[in-house]
């Protein structure tokens, strides 16, 4: 089961599709986070949510927040998917251990071995303010993610 609205954000420590290290915690105080996580790169539906937040990325920042986005990919596969795409945003792999924080989220999916479409709103203090979690095939409404983002 996903985490729950008031619960506080699992912390995580994953590498970006740089290799670089990527703390929630680093966040806690500074920033509003959304945790994105999606099944696969190069996929349809995945491509196009994560080409719409690179195309909206001021709605986030202006509203001081930043966007991680989370899959079960390498670290390799990510900066490919990330150059051709021109996301300039993290992306994170959740690779290895495969899948620990996805499931730590609740949003692992066993028999597939990936994430689903799972949305995580954290707060400056590590709170989850809001969220929604989708079956592989659905899409999610980023208009809601900036909804949701102007109540904190």
């Amino acid at each position: 089961m996903a985490i729950q609205v008031g619960d506080k954000a699992p912390d995580f420590e994953l590498k970006d599709n740089h290799g670089a290290t990527v703390r929630l915690s680093d966040f806690r105080g500074r920033k509003n986070v959304v945790v994105l996580f999606y099944p696969f790169a190069f996929t349809g539906v995945c491509t196009g949510e994560l080409c719409e937040v690179r195309d909206r990325l001021p709605q986030f920042s202006d509203r001081d927040t930043q966007v991680l986005a989370v899959s079960n990919d390498s670290i390799h596969t990510l900066r490919v998917f990330a150059e051709q795409e021109g996301l300039e945003y993290p992306l994170l792999s959740d690779f290895w251990p495969h899948g620990d924080v996805s499931r730590a989220y609740g949003v692992f999916d066993e028999d597939k071995g990936c994430a689903v479409r799972g949305t995580f709103i954290v707060d400056k203090e590590g709170v989850v303010r809001w969220t929604v979690v989708n079956a592989l095939p659905d899409a999610r409404d980023l208009n809601e993610y900036v909804k949701a983002l102007d109540t904190l």
